[in-house]
């Protein structure tokens, strides 16, 4: 039996090109999106979901805390800041093995895109408040705004986003060159009840973004800081 809940599914927008045969699409976001009184957009970052709880560091799974070496400077954090956290859950992309896009400038490798307290999925306003307490840093913010009154112009505007370099240069980890930014995730600004949660997140990820398979992690990478040796670096 898991420990808490995982973080649920992300549905894709119907005119995502990145999906795949597994994936879930909500095909009535425009209904959805037009009963938010604002929005924000925010970069999608390739990394690992983790959570932190007062019960450990998960994964996707949360039968039992992680223990994957790519999270152990991650756990070694947890310790400080778990009696911090009281029924607060922080779910934050882990950049730090590096996956199908390599960035070129990052100072920290763990980035807060969510948090969950009991039943309720906190606004953003209060989710940037208690990452900054916990001295985490938050997903890059694209732009925070009320959706446009024509579709058209709304998906028009996300794919010229979403055609951005991205805000940590990100290279593709196997040969190299520049890419484009994985995808865009798009929330509601308000809070929100758990169960709620596919109609209130949804996310556009560009054709071809993964290009590890299940044996990645037989000869994964450390992500490179821009500060060796700084606050947020382990010393292995």
């Amino acid at each position: 039996m898991a420990i808490s809940q995982k973080y649920g599914r992300t549905y894709h927008y119907p005119f995502s090109p990145g999906t795949e045969s597994d994936d879930r699409i909500q095909y009535d976001y425009w209904q959805l999106l037009q009963q938010m009184q604002q929005i924000v957009h925010t970069e999608k970052l390739d990394g690992e979901n983790n959570c932190l709880s007062r019960y450990g560091v998960f994964a996707r799974s949360h039968a039992a805390p992680t223990t994957s070496p790519w999270t152990e400077t991650l756990r070694i954090f947890w310790q400080r800041i778990r009696n911090e956290l009281g029924t607060m859950e922080v779910f934050l992309e882990n950049l730090y093995a590096v996956h199908s896009i390599e960035y070129k400038n990052i100072d920290h490798h763990f980035y807060v895109f969510a948090i969950r307290d009991r039943d309720q999925w906190l606004g953003w306003e209060e989710t940037k408040f208690y990452a900054a307490l916990l001295d985490l840093p938050m997903v890059p913010e694209i732009s925070v705004l009320k959706p446009a009154a024509v579709r058209s112009h709304f998906e028009k505007e996300l794919l010229s986003l979403a055609s951005g370099k991205g805000t940590f240069q990100p290279h593709d980890a196997k040969e190299g060159y520049p890419v484009t930014m994985e995808g865009i995730v798009t929330r509601n600004w308000n809070g929100y009840p758990t169960d709620a949660f596919a109609d209130n997140v949804f996310k556009y990820v560009r054709k071809g973004h993964v290009k590890t398979d299940q044996h990645w992690t037989r000869n994964w990478k450390r992500a490179k800081l821009n500060q060796e040796g700084g606050k947020y670096v382990d010393f292995h």
